[in-house]
């Protein structure tokens, strides 16, 4: 491998810890949707087969999602945004919805998953845009079977794009009448609770191929060791900024980033 041709990939892995760690704690949505798409675009660099690019993208995204999700929780923790009884009672159904996601991925083809990401990532994006946050289809989140329910979907989709949940989770739990703001700091959490089992289920993954790049199972290390301390760095920041700044305005730009996103990973699914 040429270690010098790494240095721009390094960096731009670096940037992407930035932006993604900002973003978790700004959104509560574990950074994975600006990092799959960066890590999938250039793990070409270092040797990836296609085919396996998203996989290894979506299952870097989690493992660093897990230090992440910690330093943002942190942040909103200090705020008193956290709702622990609600993640107290979905846990069980994010933690066994992380492992059946991490199962399915690593059994999926790559085509699929990128239709997925930009699917998903093309609803959320007319969501955040349009001006849906008062919406509400019951005054109290459920704690109980349809909890774990709605918690055990929201991880199997999670784990199967690396998205950590909170672009889920945040959309779920405003619906379900959790204020946004607690939604926010609560869906910091998930990140934990669905990365861990998800980084475990693709480390021990066997792609049936060898996988340059310090891959372990499914996970660059490599992409973990640049990633993560980056994304720990920005997330408390983006989590204090979340509490200064005008939430409809960050949604619609972010928004406008994830319909960019959705078209890449279209075009990603159904080019020749």
């Amino acid at each position: 491998m040429d270690f010098s041709a790494l240095l721009p990939v390094a960096a731009l892995l670096l940037s992407a810890g930035l932006l993604g760690g900002l973003v978790a704690g700004l959104l509560g949505v574990g950074g994975g949707i600006i990092l799959v798409p960066v890590l999938e675009a250039l793990l070409g660099t270092i040797g990836v087969p296609p085919e396996w690019r998203m996989h290894v993208a979506v299952a870097t995204s989690l493992s660093t999602i897990i230090p992440t999700s910690i330093a943002s929780s942190r942040a909103h923790h200090a705020r008193g945004a956290t709702d622990w009884k609600l993640i107290r009672h979905w846990a069980p159904g994010l933690l066994l919805g992380a492992l059946a996601g991490s199962w399915l991925a690593s059994r999926a083809s790559g085509p699929l998953l990128s239709g997925m990401f930009g699917l998903t990532a093309l609803l959320i994006a007319i969501k955040m845009y349009l001006p849906f946050d008062h919406w509400r289809i019951r005054a109290q989140v459920p704690l109980g079977l349809g909890g774990n329910l709605i918690s055990g979907f929201i991880a199997l989709v999670s784990a199967m794009l690396g998205i950590g949940g909170g672009m889920l989770g945040v959309p779920a739990m405003t619906l379900l009448g959790e204020p946004v703001h607690r939604a926010v700091g609560t869906a910091a959490m998930f990140g934990l609770l669905i990365g861990a089992p998800a980084t475990i289920g693709y480390l021990l993954a066997r792609p049936g191929v060898a996988l340059p790049g310090m891959t372990v199972g499914l996970v660059s290390l490599l992409g973990f060791a640049l990633i993560a301390p980056a994304s720990v760095l920005m997330a408390p920041l983006g989590a204090k900024l979340a509490h200064a700044l005008s939430r409809r305005a960050l949604s619609q730009a972010f928004a406008v980033f994830l319909f960019i996103v959705a078209m890449r990973m279209f075009y990603r699914t159904f080019a020749p």
